[in-house]
């Protein structure tokens, strides 16, 4: 495209095969981020390049080379779900993010606990966790809630999510089955029984609509979840929170400094 300078380019990945989504000749929001993570100051850097006909300076490009990051760093989304309460929070191409924050620690599950923390949805480290997922990502809940059980929460899943928990070893008194039917789920909600939801959605083709587990959650400030991955992001970040608790607080300079 013959861009000089910072370029946005959005893309998935599908079966090993690359779609670029859009490309734009500018800086992101993302680009502040990813520079404090590296230690790298990416717009100077580009500024350099694209005024270097003028500054008559070298790239300086030539004198970057292969670091190791030896931590990890967590973009998180800040949304305004909770002005909007009546609205399903389920997330499309389109942008609805009023800004992103930023978690950084030496494992993935702590920088995801941090970043969560960060957007104002801090996650508990004990309580109930109420699971329900669609089918693609049943083979995956077992080893989630094995990590929420290994953690002593208490453990409520919807048919046949509760059966696979069950069937994964872990006992049927530490997991309890929760039927379908929205007074019962709406009333636990509402009244302070549950403290985190993990909630991926059935899709609009189902018969059945679990939106109204998501609006809830925003109305009663519970935090949810709604895909596998940040599922178990969430569990092991818990886990080791519990464990560690706020061990790995540093400052920027000194995540910085561990960079070789």
């Amino acid at each position: 495209m013959h861009v000089v300078g910072l370029m946005n380019m959005q893309y998935a990945i599908e079966n090993g095969k690359v779609y670029v989504l859009e490309a734009n000749p500018r800086a992101s929001r993302t680009v502040p981020l990813v520079s404090k993570v590296c230690g790298i100051r990416m717009v100077p850097i580009a500024t350099d390049i694209i005024t270097s006909s003028i500054t008559g300076r070298p790239s300086p490009v030539a004198a970057l080379g292969e670091r190791t990051i030896p931590y990890y760093g967590v973009k998180e989304a800040v949304f305004p779900f909770n002005m909007f309460q009546e609205v399903d929070p389920l997330l499309g191409p389109e942008m609805r993010s009023t800004g992103e924050v930023l978690g950084i620690a030496s494992k993935t599950g702590e920088a995801y606990f941090k970043a969560q923390e960060g957007a104002n949805a801090t996650l508990p480290t004990e309580g109930t966790v109420l699971i329900s997922v669609n089918k693609k990502d049943k083979p995956e809940v077992a080893e989630v809630a094995k990590i929420f059980d290994d953690c002593g929460f208490k453990i409520l899943a919807t048919g046949g999510t509760c059966d696979l928990i069950q069937e994964a070893g872990i006992h049927a008194e530490r997991v309890k089955k929760l039927y379908e039917g929205r007074p019962n789920i709406i009333d636990l909600i509402t009244n302070g029984k549950i403290q985190l939801i993990i909630n991926s959605p059935v899709g609009k083709d189902s018969i059945h609509d679990d939106s109204y587990l998501r609006k809830n959650a925003i109305k009663a400030r519970v935090p949810y979840i709604t895909t596998i991955d940040a599922a178990r992001a969430a569990a092991e970040g818990i886990r080791y929170v519990k464990k560690h608790g706020d061990s790995d607080i540093r400052s920027l300079q000194e995540w910085h400094s561990m960079i070789h």
